[in-house]
């Protein structure tokens, strides 16, 4: 008991919205009508693409929001290895596997963001087609995705930084968008 007195609070706004992330990855629209393999990877593929998106939008902020995000993305990975070790992943290949995992993330985080900054639809329609339709390119669904995400930037940017360090957050429709 002693000991959880030194303990960092945690900051039930981070898990909210990380909660949100996750909640909206599994929009059920996103794999019946955009496509997107109901699998480990496709989930997985969701999460990361509305955390970067976030991310995103809290770049260039303050340092409370820069924060904020850091605490957003540590939730997140710590997910990822307990969610590893549910799987059966053993104690040993976590740390790899997390590790594989992060690069994915920043790799996929630098590119989408290179494609929304430049407003280069076809970069990330490229993007995102290598990313979740690795098996069988779906150039379509690519698209949608890909406008799905640039509708969320312009939503995220409307949003104040206080509305999602207060737990809230709000995305597109992904109905709004079909193949």
């Amino acid at each position: 008991m002693v000991f959880g007195l030194f303990r960092k609070r945690e900051n039930p706004a981070v898990r909210e919205i990380y909660a949100a992330i996750v909640a909206q990855a599994r929009q059920p629209h996103f794999y019946a009508r955009l496509r997107v393999p109901d699998t480990v990877d496709g989930r997985y593929e969701l999460i990361m693409l509305h955390a970067i998106l976030l991310f995103y939008r809290l770049r260039r902020e303050s340092e409370e929001a820069s924060g904020f995000g850091q605490a957003v993305f540590d939730l997140f990975f710590q997910d990822m290895d307990r969610s590893l070790r549910e799987m059966g992943i053993s104690d040993t290949r976590v740390p790899k596997k997390i590790t594989r995992m992060a690069e994915m993330f920043y790799g996929r985080a630098s590119v989408y963001a290179d494609a929304l900054d430049g407003g280069d639809h076809d970069a990330l329609v490229m993007a995102v087609d290598r990313n979740f339709f690795p098996e069988a390119s779906d150039p379509v669904a690519a698209s949608a995705i890909a406008a799905y995400m640039r509708k969320s930037v312009g939503v995220l940017a409307e949003t104040p930084v206080s509305t999602f360090i207060g737990g809230k957050i709000r995305w597109a429709d992904p109905a709004a968008f079909d193949v």
